[in-house]
């Protein structure tokens, strides 16, 4: 025989009455022994616990309340059932709902609703969903009865929880069952004391009935049926790519039901255990998916171990501490003896081995409790201050990672504290059992869905590790970049394993988000169309809420202000990719806050695009330094620009048309008077200098002016390049003096000895930088294992093209970083 329970959400309607009823009807007409144990309909339990607090209140509404209870079950009845049976049905379900309206109209009267009385109240809503199945299975031609389990299942008088007594529950089931030709359908919860009076099993006490009924007649199996398709890797609600787990051992169910899996609860898997019952989770709604099974024999799991991630919310952490701790026999017991006395129960413990603290786990509505208990039990320890007042932390989350293949795999506890450091999230205590069965920690309840997500991206995906982008300025290189991730997004999930997914884009006007990820084959009209105004703090504040695992922030604009939210991105574990060097060229002291930000929260800074776009300038001067070379001079050419400009000019083309050129080429900035000004030169020279190991302001930088004044001062765009126009014969003079020496112009900074310049030079032939063309920057670096000949570093240096692929270089490697 197999024992099969349906939830109240698998009979909540009559609809689905008859679903399971049809599921039923095949397997019984397939000779299938069966029996079933059903909850109260769907909310039945919750109106009759509503109903019982109204009336101890004395509010007279509790009637409305109850008309429409007794309505729902009358129309289930009027539904279901013909008129052949119906009229019997009714009657029963009258004399339930009868005593049911005399039980309250006492309550109303005495103004009081005992723990006894409440478990009877809330027998009817079994009661009733079990007569009325009963009813219809035999309407549909299967020979059933009602059975009641109060009848069956003996507990003590702990109203609201009892404890069952199993040998005598045994014995009544077995001998029950032994004349048994009909199916059952059994009131699952409800229980009766040798008194007779009625109590309940608690939470989950349909499952356990099952499970009792299931272990007392040796079933073949146990099939708890709910709406969900068996037990999920984590839960669904918080993780959106959570699965089904196909096996799971009695022990791996028992520690994930435990720590907050609500498929199944811990009382029911014991019983089933002791006789070595499979059981299954089976979903009502999708009968042919095959769920999860429970055994005590399952097949060995491949990867790394892992079967489950759950977690607890609202949390709250004890902890005694103090040298009056320390080697003194039974404080421990005295300490979880007073909880236990309180009534409290402790979820988690960690001691250090110290003895010097004891930390536990506890539901923050117990927590007055028991810090009331404490304080009771150890008072004079901590009035002579040999312990320290008892310190309640709210407002955390317990998870827990299980899985019986933990003790095979070394590294599993260094993985997932990695993953959670790289995020930034604070593990607050750790415990794990010698068996291995299970890694549980505490965190902040604010961190609970990030640490869910990330860990099970760590060890449980099968999809790709997720990147999360918040990308600010979309303009030439944004969109690039938008249009560079789109092209390349199959590829890298394919290849790399890397889900780039852009969760947050904005302009100076509109910002978009999703934190399942923007759609990018039209992303500018979703942001016209679907957009928030935007502001910078706007911005950052929606980053931040979103708490996403693997987040990154991606600045392409050039807005001076951006920097100021960089660090508290930092201090909340979001990375930054910036193509923005203003933060980076700030004074010392900001530069210097910004890095020891990245290192105490372990989070990337990077800024590779902010010298060369795309070359590799910044980390290959970077690993110089970082393996003891140390730098003595920099010179380079790092404007792709002026770079342009220079490389083109000649005596016989203007220094005006050329500058026209490279701003419709998209070179310079839509001024640029903001290229020809040397100032972004200056912020390059100062970042290398700073990656080269050096200290500089930003002001100690001297910078030649290569436009006349007049040029600068000109009050818009078009009066600029008239002025320019103007100079035509300042800048001929200059390329002829040149040509006439045999050497060409180039703008140069250079960094040796402390002292950092932006200059006009000329070069001849033999100097690295005489030969460079179109847009080139070129990097020239004297070390002490680079000095006869210098370390170069060359290539294009300016494009939207570029740049952003310098920028979705250091995406991909910090999704590589995360997959490590």
């Amino acid at each position: 025989m197999k024992v099969l329970k349906f939830g109240g959400s698998s009979v909540g309607t009559p609809q689905r009455i008859k679903e399971i009823c049809q599921l039923i009807k095949g397997r019984h007409d397939q000779g299938e022994k069966l029996a079933v144990v059903v909850s109260a309909f769907g909310g039945a339990t919750d109106a009759l616990i509503s109903l019982a607090r109204k009336a101890e209140r004395g509010q007279k509404d509790y009637t409305i309340e109850l008309a429409e209870l007794k309505q729902r079950h009358v129309s289930a009845v009027n539904e279901l059932l013909s008129a052949d049976i119906k009229t019997n049905t009714e009657i029963e379900v009258n004399e339930v709902l009868g005593e049911l309206d005399e039980i309250l109209r006492g309550i109303f009267l005495v103004k009081e609703a005992s723990k006894r009385s409440m478990d009877l109240i809330q027998s009817f809503g079994e009661r009733l969903s079990a007569l009325i199945i009963s009813r219809y299975f035999s309407s549909q031609g299967i020979s059933s009865e009602f059975c009641d389990a109060r009848g069956l299942i003996r507990t003590d008088m702990n109203f609201g929880a009892a404890k069952v007594d199993i040998s005598q529950t045994r014995s009544l089931i077995k001998n029950y069952f032994e004349g048994c030709e009909k199916l059952e359908v059994i009131t699952g919860f409800i229980a009766s004391s040798d008194e007779s009076h009625t109590t309940t099993l608690g939470r989950g006490g349909s499952d356990y009935t099952a499970a009792i009924i299931a272990a007392s007649i040796d079933a073949e199996a146990l099939e708890i049926w709910t709406d969900v398709n068996g037990v999920l890797t984590a839960n669904p609600k918080a993780v959106k790519n959570a699965y089904t787990i196909p096996e799971l051992s009695y022990d791996e169910a028992m520690e994930l039901s435990h720590f907050g899996a609500k498929v199944i609860y811990p009382p029911t898997i014991q019983p089933a255990l002791d006789r070595s019952i499979p059981i299954y989770i089976k979903n009502t709604f999708e009968p042919e998916h095959p769920g999860t099974r429970i055994a005590g024999s399952i097949t060995e799991k491949g990867g790394i171990g892992m079967t489950g991630l759950t977690s607890i919310s609202d949390v709250a952490l004890l902890t005694i501490e103090g040298s009056g701790l320390m080697g003194i026999p039974g404080t421990a017991a005295r300490f979880f003896n007073s909880l236990g006395e309180a009534d409290v129960n402790v979820i988690m413990i960690t001691q250090a081995s110290s003895e010097h603290s004891i930390c536990v786990a506890i539901k923050e509505s117990q927590a007055e409790r028991a810090i009331e208990a404490l304080s009771h039990t150890f008072r004079r320890e901590i009035e002579e201050h040999f312990v320290q007042p008892i310190r309640c932390e709210e407002r955390h989350s317990i998870i827990a990672m299980v899985g019986e293949g933990m003790r095979k795999h070394p590294g599993v506890a260094g993985k997932l504290f990695s993953a959670l450091g790289r995020n930034a999230i604070n593990v607050v205590a750790v415990a794990q059992g010698s068996s291995e069965l299970n890694v549980t920690f505490v965190v902040s309840g604010e961190d609970e869905s990030k640490s869910l997500n990330l860990i099970h991206d760590a060890f449980f995906a099968s999809q790709s590790e997720k990147l999360h982008v918040f990308l600010l300025g979309v303009g030439l290189i944004g969109g690039t970049l938008l249009d560079q991730i789109d092209r390349q997004h199959q590829q890298l999930v394919d290849e790399n394993n890397l889900d780039i997914r852009i969760s947050g884009i904005a302009n100076s006007r509109q910002m978009l988000f999703n934190g399942e990820g923007i759609k990018l084959e039209n992303w500018k009209n979703q942001l016209e169309e679907l957009g928030e105004v935007s502001s910078l703090e706007a911005f950052k504040k929606k980053v931040i809420e979103f708490n996403l695992a693997n987040s990154v922030f991606v600045d392409c604009t050039a807005n001076p202000k951006t920097k100021e939210i960089y660090p508290e991105l930092l201090k909340h574990g979001i990375a930054i990719s910036t193509a923005n060097k203003v933060a980076a060229s700030s004074s010392q002291e900001e530069y210097d806050n910004l890095i020891h930000l990245t290192r105490r929260h372990n989070v990337p800074f990077m800024n590779e695009t902010n010298v060369g776009a795309g070359l590799p300038v910044i980390a290959t001067l970077r690993q110089l330094v970082e393996s003891g070379d140390r730098v003595h001079r920099i010179e380079a050419v790092i404007s792709g620009s002026l770079s342009y400009i220079f490389n083109n000019f000649n005596s016989g083309t203007s220094f005006q048309s050329l500058v026209t050129d490279a701003r419709e080429k998209g070179f310079t900035e839509p001024d640029p008077r903001e290229d020809l000004s040397g100032n972004d030169i200056k912020r390059k020279i100062i970042i290398l200098a700073r990656v080269a190991g050096f200290n500089i302001e930003p002001e100690e930088v001297q910078v030649e002016a290569l436009l006349p004044e007049n040029c600068m001062e000109a009050p818009d765009v078009d009066s600029f390049f008239m002025e320019l126009e103007k100079e035509a014969q300042h800048f001929k003079e200059l390329i002829e003096d040149a040509d006439k020496a045999g050497a060409r112009l180039r703008y140069i900074a250079s960094y040796e000895d402390g002292k950092a310049k932006v200059e006009l030079q000329r070069v001849k032939d033999d100097n690295p930088f005489f030969n460079l063309a179109s847009t080139d920057n070129m990097i020239v670096v004297y070390t002490d294992r680079y000095q006869e000949r210098p370390l170069t570093v060359a290539g294009p240096g300016a494009g939207a093209g570029v740049t952003a692929a310098g920028v979705f270089a250091e995406l991909i490697q910090l999704g590589n970083r995360n997959n490590g």
